[in-house]
């Protein structure tokens, strides 16, 4: 993606070589432990702690670091999805207020609880920031086996940024609402539902910069969606699937939506609650 000389907001707290608190699960990295745990009895304590230490020395940068590019491009990012959503709030006669961005390493608190490497990026509505240990896109690629590039990093800034938009439509309550009235199996599939809308939200951001995508973002995108995918994190986790513990929906699904909303840009067609296919 063509990001520089773009505008960056600085709405970024930079809580990188900063650490220390225990595990929250959540988010799209926290899918791989939580299968672990799960499935194959694992002890979630030994697992953080091996990947957090690991994380932490790899992903640190100095804050105060001029070419600290990485930084920078997610602003950019985090930047002008803002403004995407600011302008399509506007047309729906709604107020949009931009979320902040937190980079971290190791573990730090965030609203929700603590917010962990090893648990992947993950947006936390008590606080309207987004939490991101910039080393997880190494993990991206390297454990998850998603294409190289930084595409790849927009889609999961955006799909967080996606959440946030939920939260702010009234989405995010109305599904925890339910949380109580639902069995574990129901509940996983309004789960999906909202993950896959954010999925849909991440691809509308992206048909709004066409205009600074170059060859191959698209495909790295989708390839970061399939690799996140509840089948393929089940499969390497313990050799099989199990549909009624999805919560974020197959790497098919994933891809599809994030390109229905690449492909039409219309917020309305993103309704993935009343989506005949996802019953």
């Amino acid at each position: 993606m063509q990001w520089r000389g773009r505008r960056e907001s600085g709405n970024i707290e930079d809580r990188r070589g900063m650490s220390g608190g225990t595990l929250a699960f959540g988010g799209i990295g926290g899918l791989i432990i939580a299968a672990i745990v799960y499935f194959l009895g694992g002890d979630p304590s030994q697992i953080t702690q091996q990947d957090t230490a690991q994380q932490t020395q790899s992903g640190y940068q100095d804050p105060d670091d001029p070419n600290d590019t990485l930084k920078q491009y997610m602003d950019v990012v985090l930047t002008s999805a803002n403004e995407v959503w600011a302008d399509q709030f506007n047309k729906m006669g709604r107020q949009y207020t931009d979320p902040t961005l937190v980079l971290f390493t190791g573990q730090t608190q965030a609203g929700c609880g603590m917010a962990s490497s090893a648990t992947g990026p993950f947006y936390c509505p008590a606080d309207q920031k987004v939490y991101i240990d910039l080393s997880f896109f190494n993990e991206l690629t390297n454990r998850f086996g998603a294409e190289k590039g930084d595409f790849a990093m927009a889609y999961v800034l955006a799909h967080e940024l996606g959440h946030h938009v939920q939260h702010l439509l009234g989405i995010t309550d109305k599904v925890d609402a339910m949380r109580q009235r639902l069995s574990e199996t129901g509940y996983n599939k309004l789960s999906v539902k909202l993950e896959l809308q954010a999925d849909f939200l991440a691809g509308v951001w992206a048909h709004y910069n066409q205009s600074y995508l170059e060859r191959g973002d698209i495909e790295e995108a989708l390839s970061a969606a399939s690799a996140v995918g509840d089948d393929r994190l089940q499969k390497a986790a313990q050799g099989r699937v199990v549909p009624d513990a999805f919560t974020h929906g197959t790497s098919q699904q994933r891809m599809y939506w994030f390109k229905k909303g690449y492909q039409t840009g219309d917020i309305s067609q993103g309704d993935t609650f009343n989506d005949p296919s996802l019953n």
